[in-house]
């Protein structure tokens, strides 16, 4: 709409306009998809380079297209000008751009036709995007936000002071409907007499700015089809041939390909989505939001479901700007409804041509808002606002290469992408510090701060070996932490922030062990035996521990076996038994757990790198008496320290239960056997 201005301004009229431009607070005047007629020409604006100056090429409409009831209407249209030539056609990334007919927005380039010319296109209404701004917004209410006290100070003040203004504007609105009415008919006017200006040759009256901008005489961007091209064009195809090409893409920056590939397993596992290098905001930019920034349709726009160091997310065109709402891409990012995203302000790098997978590279940039709507016709959000976010931060030491590497990035409140997200980014941190990741051993410590406990941190480390990738399998308790979470049955949890410390040596550290001998082998209920333990690392010399265990105090006289086991080792139940032999047998225990139960369970569980003596899953069943007796007996002992239970401390073991840390991941399990005498 630059364009409208400067021709008015050539005529006088710039100086009285009085009703809001087109790039300002107010949206442009529509026109609904059933008042748009075959034969039509319109004008579409939008960014191709670094200048970030809007540039115009000619839209011609072929018609409406009508995919049955319920289904999105579209319009066809042919695209042409020295813009789109030196394109290479309609791009993604151009989705969104606003195309106007007489002045009048009539909706946003969104699709083309798959394997057929990129200089056809579709658009989506504008009278189909609309509905987005009225759409439920049911996100981002519950989850605490980060509030920066002096810029949301500012922003009331400037928000109380435009309120004021527009009150004002708001009581001579009559008058400036019906002269903006007026301008706008002398403004049509003017472009059209124009326009037969240019066509009659007469190119000196037009301004040198839009001669740069075209780089040749008007009528040598009329680019007349054959026959055959009309032919093909203007037949309706079917609504399966066509494809919105940017739906299905997904960008990214910061991510090595190692990094993508476990990205892409995570959040993609059915191959859906192709996956585009995306550019990065800059050091200066990453942590920057911009409390008041502006946009205008034509103008380039990023949507972000995590930025900093590592991002994913796409970048696309303005459509529509109405005070501080936007409407932009003409079909989804995710296709997700209500969602809960970045909105960024965008710079364009340049073009890529292709026949059917072209593309405008951009970089994300700033925080400038938030994107509330991802639906079939497109995205919607709100400058000023922003959603709210997890910030991860990732350390990442490499013994071997001695090398540090620290990593930050926000990831926007979505429960579906939290977890994926979580252990891509502490993958891609792993992976990009430390350049071979096969045959080394990974310690990963992660703590989350949540309202899903009590005391509103979950946290847990773990050692890792694997041959291949030792990444794969390191993020697995991240993953299962933040999943836990985000599937809380009773109320949407809080995450505040996760932490993740990863420290990787180049080689294998695991161990066996050989022996476990008891230094006595008859005891009594409550007595500590100390387990004489060998262990023989990974071509090592063997290394002896002295690992203390504690009979229960309810245990049954009798044969007491046990598992000297590597934490990470779980024992076969009878249960695990019947449901590996695909029996489908359901766990009542396991989902009467709260979240906070399944936390505390992860929390509790064996470490790779410990051992742990506890009593075998094969043992003989005690008689009821005998069993009675126990309980008693252990309840009895256990009056006396009934004040010290205040003070539990939640990692300590399960009854009968002991765990010594080691420096190894513990690969075997040996077993051993006590007999029991109740006196």
């Amino acid at each position: 709409m630059r364009k409208y201005i400067r021709k008015m301004a050539a005529l006088g009229l710039a100086a009285m306009l009085t009703i809001p431009p087109s790039t300002g607070l107010a949206l442009d005047p529509i026109l609904p998809h059933d008042k748009v007629t075959e034969g039509m020409v319109g004008t579409a604006y939008t960014v191709i380079d670094s200048s970030g100056q809007l540039r115009d090429f000619q839209v011609d409409i072929v018609g409406n297209m009508e995919n049955g009831k319920g289904s999105q209407p579209m319009i066809m249209a042919k695209a042409s000008g020295p813009v789109v030539e030196q394109t290479g056609g309609i791009l993604q990334g151009m989705s969104g751009s606003p195309v106007y007919v007489d002045g009048y927005l009539i909706g946003a380039v969104a699709a083309g036709i798959k394997d057929m010319t990129p200089y056809t296109f579709f658009i989506t209404p504008i009278d189909e995007m609309l509905p987005l701004w009225s759409m439920p917004d049911k996100k981002n209410k519950t989850h605490i936000s980060t509030i920066n006290i002096k810029k949301a100070a500012e922003t009331r003040e400037k928000a109380a002071a435009e309120k004021k203004k527009q009150q004002e504007e708001r009581a001579k609105s009559t008058d400036k409907k019906v002269y903006g009415d007026e301008l706008m008919d002398r403004a049509r006017a003017a472009v059209v007499a124009d326009k037969d200006k240019e066509k009659a040759g007469a190119q000196e009256a037009a301004s040198e700015e839009e001669t740069a901008e075209n780089g040749q005489p008007v009528e040598e961007q009329q680019m007349e089809p054959s026959d055959e091209q009309v032919k093909q064009e203007t037949e309706q195809p079917d609504e399966a041939d066509v494809q919105t090409e940017p739906k299905d893409v997904m960008y990214f920056s910061g991510f090595n390909q190692a990094g993508l590939d476990f990205l892409k397993r995570q959040i993609d596992p059915q191959g859906t989505y192709s996956f585009l290098p995306m550019g990065a905001p800059s050091a200066a930019d990453m942590n920057k939001t911009e409390y008041h920034a502006t946009l205008e349709p034509g103008a380039a726009v990023g949507v972000a479901v995590t930025y900093g160091d590592f991002a994913v997310g796409a970048t696309g065109t303005v459509t529509a700007v109405d005070g501080d709402r936007i409407l932009a891409f003409g079909h989804p990012f995710l296709h997700r409804g209500n969602v809960n995203y970045f909105m960024t302000d965008a710079t364009v790098v340049g073009t890529i041509s292709g026949q059917s997978n072209g593309m405008k590279v951009a970089n994300i940039g700033n925080i400038i808002g938030r994107i509330s709507q991802d639906r079939a016709t497109g995205i919607a959000g709100t400058l000023g606002q922003f959603p709210s976010v997890v910030p991860i931060k990732v350390s990442v030491r490499d013994n071997g290469l001695a090398r540090s590497e620290n990593y930050g990035a926000r990831i926007a409140y979505d429960e579906d992408f939290l977890p994926q997200l979580s252990g891509g980014i502490a993958y891609a941190a792993l992976s990009k510090t430390s350049d071979n990741l096969s045959g080394s051993t990974a310690k990963v410590g992660f703590k989350i701060r949540t309202d899903a406990v009590k005391d509103g941190v979950v946290s847990r480390d773990n050692m890792f070996y694997n041959t291949a990738d030792v990444g794969q399998i390191a993020m697995a308790e991240l993953m299962q932490a933040m999943s836990t979470i985000c599937q809380n049955t009773d109320k949407e949890s809080d995450i505040i922030d996760v932490q993740v410390d990863i420290t990787l040596d180049g080689g294998r550290k695991t161990a066996s062990l050989i022996s476990a001998v008891p230094d006595k082998k008859k005891v009594k209920p409550g007595d500590t035996v100390r387990f004489t333990t060998t262990i023989k690392p990974y071509r090592k010399a063997q290394e002896t521990l002295i690992i203390p265990y504690k009979v229960p105090d309810a245990q049954p006289a009798g044969t007491l076996n046990l598992d000297i086991r590597g934490g990470g080792l779980v024992p076969v139940t009878a249960l695990m038994l019947l449901q590996q032999s695909g029996v489908d047998v359901a766990n009542p225990a396991e989902n009467r757990l709260t979240t906070e139960d399944r936390l505390r369970k992860l929390e509790k569980s064996g470490k790779n790198n410990e051992i742990v003596i506890a009593p075998g899953p094969v043992q003989t069943p005690p008689s009821k008496e005998a069993l009675r007796n126990a309980q008693q007996d252990a309840m009895l002992k256990s009056r006396s320290q009934v004040s010290k239970l205040a003070y539990f401390d939640k990692q300590a073991p399960t009854p009968g239960e002991t765990k010594f840390a080691t420096g190894y991941i513990i690969d075997n399990v040996i077993h051993s056997a006590l007999t029991v005498e109740r006196s």
